[in-house]
């Protein structure tokens, strides 16, 4: 039985109607994709594969859409607020079943659709609907091994077995800072480099979560040479992550 919290939880769920998106409408989806996930207790994978599919690959590929006059399905035209969390939960619902797991039902997803998107019902049919309008997007490519998670957990725990460091570079941190990047549009952008980005969350996860006075390990150099990047290329993205997380962001 699922727990479901009250409609708060999601803020700014609904979105007055408007012609086309509002820039904070993709911040607020990700956000209910990442709250969705918590919910429904998918695995990390599952999370990050489908963050992938939706904010990497559907989400851009809308605006190429928005300029075909060959699209005429209802759920793209418009594209508002309410069909964008719809794709958000087809987009967990085919990550759960491409990384054998247990799939996602579709009650489930009803369930939770029903509960949180305020401003349209969809039904079962809707929801096998949006999956192929939601596959024929991504052109039936779901391939999801080369993203960033999968790099990270990877040098953390090759990193756990050359540094006894490693154990106090913290996962949960990592996730934090993935999470963090795909809410801004303009951080998201750094998910096109997944194994440089790996490197660069686990820089940043060493330097917050590490103490100090444990700072023997030269972690910079360690996963320049495992991931053959560019140093230069993980320091200026180090940056870019501290700064997004510690500079006060404009509202």
């Amino acid at each position: 039985m699922l727990w479901f919290p009250p409609a708060h939880y999601f803020k700014h769920n609904a979105m007055k109607k408007k012609k086309g998106l509002c820039p904070c409408v993709r911040s607020r989806v990700i956000e209910f994709l990442i709250q969705s996930s918590q919910l429904l207790e998918v695995l990390p994978i599952v999370k990050y594969s489908a963050l992938s599919l939706f904010a990497d690959r559907f989400y851009p590929a809308l605006s190429r859409l928005e300029d075909s006059s060959g699209t005429e399905n209802w759920l793209l035209r418009p594209v508002g607020e309410s069909n964008l969390q719809l794709f958000a939960l087809v987009s967990l619902w085919v990550s759960s079943k491409a990384h054998n797991t247990p799939p996602l039902s579709v009650k489930t997803l009803k369930l939770l659709g029903d509960k949180f998107i305020k401003e349209q019902h969809y039904t079962k049919g809707d929801l096998l609907e949006a999956e192929m309008v939601f596959m024929q997007v991504l052109e039936f490519d779901i391939g999801m091994s080369n993203i960033a998670f999968v790099f990270v957990e990877e040098l953390l725990i090759q990193l756990n077995v050359v540094a006894r460091v490693g154990e106090h570079v913290k996962f949960e941190a990592c996730m934090d800072v993935m999470d963090l990047l795909y809410e801004n549009e303009e951080t998201s952008v750094l998910y096109s480099s997944p194994q440089a980005l790996a490197a660069s969350i686990v820089v940043v996860a060493y330097v917050v979560t590490v103490p100090p006075q444990r700072w023997d390990f030269p972690v910079l150099p360690w996963v320049k040479f495992v991931t053959s990047c560019k140093e230069d290329e993980i320091v200026d993205t180090v940056r870019i992550i501290l700064k997004h997380i510690f500079e006060p962001q404009e509202d």
